[in-house]
């Protein structure tokens, strides 16, 4: 095949069709040259190689008449092999396009991929000469009809969201009522079945693990596994065509647009901290090859390793204005072209590190607060890395949620029995002032959570005190060790009748706990059913029924009582408002908008390590503006002892009484049943909510 390429433009990096013919832009500061490879239909033969004849600052572009969408590529970067000096070209490599919207081929798990011989004494320094595209993907020319913007997307205050954390595949892939045709795909997320579950347990934002096209790690590869979870990205504008269904990439914009019909936003957990590349003994796929020194951050005065904040090899070189743009490129794609409402950031202590340390002001978080696209989706943070300083709670800008590990470990703390746990959960329950409330910061702005994908589920919470991660290959060491978890007696699955139901009340008070807080609530998929992993809390590489939700065992009860306690949420504003929370006096009444109470209607003493019950009254924020919600009141009561104990109500305003709403002891009470005497009695080891309503009239 003959091509010719004219000098094309710089302007948009990637493949861009204009109706005539593909321009062709890819950034490398230090290539000599830029070879375009072009494949045959199925990607096995390549049939022209041509470089790229214009160079424009660090940019290198050719422009190819006639030049079609479906058109499969690669590029070759000539240059320096130099890995002591940061250098690592090797036109041997086939390499992705950075900006590829879709990918055609497999990933092979092979040595040719690597850039030197991993059998010569040098290791990394030597040089391979094999050329690796049998044994990579190519990249696709994408037809831009396939990518016109999303516009329509769902109205939703944050401070009213409940985000529900899922794997595409792992949330459709045993339920029984998802046609077996779309089951593990971005077609089956969305499906009639799907829709209804989430609809019914109030959800308005699913977010999504990975999705951003990766690699299986060739160490799980060699052990029969996968990386299921996802974090290997190596290409940040491609879906991951192994969740394609019957509409292939169409798929993933109709589950968007299916999703936004039913009033549900899309979040995406997003990896631009690191790639699949790896350390300096890992495979040249794309980054690698065509800036080494560039897209990575290297060790100052040792060039030829990386910094390795972010525990998996190599850390992106955000700080780089043109791989800055690349990132900033990727986000915008991702919510103009393919419809998504917002975005976590794994590992985001990584994304804010100049060289100086973690900055709040830095480069990334300069360009992603200005950006008009981006301004108006919902941003998450992941704040901690493993690098210097890493650990972050609270120190994000006000634009930003975080991913609240303090409430987690707070909760789970204080109803396994920790000692000064109770007055830890205080502050938990009013949105973790203490990281939040600063800077103008919304209380939505702690995302609370008990359990994430990284870890045990609810249910395992209470099923075991120690990880049971053999099956991942690593001798059970993998994973974390401190996992703040209750066997209630027994280690793992048990008939002891008394066990069964101590643990079933334990999630039912860790989601009422979870659910009653102030901030934005984010539910695990599958807790709500009582899913579990087997005791696996590192279930990254279990593309198996140990990582899938089993929706045969599904737990209708506690199911049930998720419905509720959302629904309750929704029903009630003083559980989610978007202002801290502080005793002030509430001009409008004066009543505090909270207040702390013992059983007997005392004030709280504070000072006691043994501290295990408690009463919360919740009002409308004094620092509101008036509302209809302004008579909203919610009473929580806790009680962490094992024996039942009786408790005084506070007096409620003139005309009122106490209804009880949810109790974790009684699944029968809702809807309300009232209160008399102004006492109630409050079984060990549970929660009670209750609101005030008028005395006359149905409520």
């Amino acid at each position: 095949m003959t091509i010719e390429l004219l000098a094309g433009s710089p302007n948009h990096l990637g493949a861009r069709h204009d109706g005539n013919g593909t321009n062709f832009a890819v950034f490398s500061a230090n290539a000599t040259q830029m070879d375009l490879c072009i494949f045959s239909e199925g990607g096995a033969v390549e049939t022209a190689r041509v470089p790229l004849p214009e160079r424009t600052g660090h940019v290198w572009h050719g422009y190819a008449p006639g030049l079609s969408p479906g058109t499969l590529y690669g590029f070759r970067a000539h240059g320096t092999y130099a890995p002591e000096q940061g250098h690592r070209f090797n036109p041997n490599k086939l390499l992705l396009d950075p900006y590829a919207r879709e990918l055609r081929g497999d990933w092979t798990n092979s040595s040719v991929t690597l850039g030197y011989d991993p059998k010569s004494p040098k290791l990394d320094l030597s040089f391979d000469a094999n050329d690796s595209a049998p044994f990579v993907p190519k990249s696709v020319v994408s037809d831009p009809e396939l990518f016109r913007r999303i516009e329509e997307r769902p109205d939703c205050d944050w401070e009213d969201a409940l985000i529900y954390e899922a794997h595409v595949k792992g949330l459709t892939q045993e339920h029984p009522a998802v046609p077996q045709s779309v089951k593990g795909t971005y077609e089956g997320l969305a499906s009639e079945p799907m829709l209804e579950h989430l609809q019914k347990l109030g959800v308005t934002a699913i977010e999504l693990l990975p999705v951003h096209s990766f690699l299986d790690d060739g160490f799980l590869v060699a052990r029969g596994l996968r990386n299921y979870w996802g974090y290997n990205t190596i290409g940040f504008f491609a879906p991951e065509p192994r969740y394609f269904g019957p509409q292939g990439l169409l798929g993933f914009r109709n589950m968007v647009r299916k999703f936004h019909a039913h009033g549900i936003k899309v979040i995406l957990d997003v990896v631009y901290n690191h790639t699949a590349e790896g350390d300096h003994r890992g495979p040249t796929l794309c980054y690698r090859g065509l800036d080494n020194a560039s897209y990575y951050r290297l060790i100052s005065g040792q060039p030829r390793y990386y910094v390795n904040d972010t525990g998996c090899g190599n850390t992106v070189n955000v700080a780089h204005p043109l791989v800055l743009r690349m990132v900033m490129d990727s986000l915008r794609f991702w919510v103009q072209q393919m419809g998504v409402d917002g975005f976590r950031f794994d590992l985001a202590t990584t994304l804010a590190r100049e060289d100086h340390g973690f900055d709040r002001r830095g480069g990334f978080f300069d360009a992603l607060r200005q950006d008009p696209v981006l301004s108006d989706v919902r941003l998450i943070a992941e704040p901690w890395d493993i690098g210097p300083g890493g650990y972050r709670l609270g120190q994000f800008p006000s634009e930003f949620s975080e991913w609240n590990d303090g409430f987690r470990d707070t909760v789970r703390r204080f109803w396994r029995g920790d000692k000064h746990s109770a007055q830890e959960l205080g502050a938990r329950l009013l949105g973790s002032a203490g990281e939040f409330d600063k800077d103008g910061r919304r209380a939505w702005a702690s995302l609370n959570f008990v359990t994430s994908h990284d870890g045990f589920t609810l249910a395992d919470v209470t099923r075991y005190n120690e990880r049971h991660n053999l099956a991942n290959g690593e001798d059970g060491a993998d994973g974390h060790h401190a996992n703040l978890s209750d066997n209630c007696g027994v280690e793992g699955e048990t008939d002891d009748e008394l066990i069964r139901k101590r643990r079933a009340k334990r999630q039912r008070n860790m989601l009422a706990t979870l659910f009653l807080s102030q901030g934005t609530p984010m539910l695990l998929a599958g807790d709500e059913i009582g899913n579990s992993q087997q005791g696996n809390n590192n279930a990254y590489c279990q593309d198996n029924a140990i990582g899938w939700i089993n929706w045969s065992k599904t737990d209708t009860e506690l199911l049930d009582f998720a419905r509720e306690l959302s629904q309750f949420r929704r029903d009630h504003k003083c559980l989610r408002q978007n202002r801290f929370l502080h005793g002030a006096t509430r001009s409008k009444d004066g009543y505090p908008d909270v207040e702390w109470t013992n059983f007997h209607g005392a004030p709280l003493q504070w000072r006691d390590p043994g501290l295990s019950q408690f009463c919360l009254t919740l009002r409308c924020s004094a620092e509101a503006p008036p509302t209809e919600s302004d008579g909203d009141v919610v009473l929580l009561i806790f009680n962490r002892e094992d024996e039942p104990s009786e408790v005084t109500l506070p007096e409620t305003p003139e005309g009122q009484h106490w209804v009880c709403a949810i109790d974790t002891a009684a699944l029968d009470v809702f809807p309300y049943c009232q209160a008399k005497d102004r006492t109630i009695a409050c079984e060990g080891r549970s929660v009670i909510a209750l609101v005030a309503k008028p005395n006359e009239g149905s409520w």
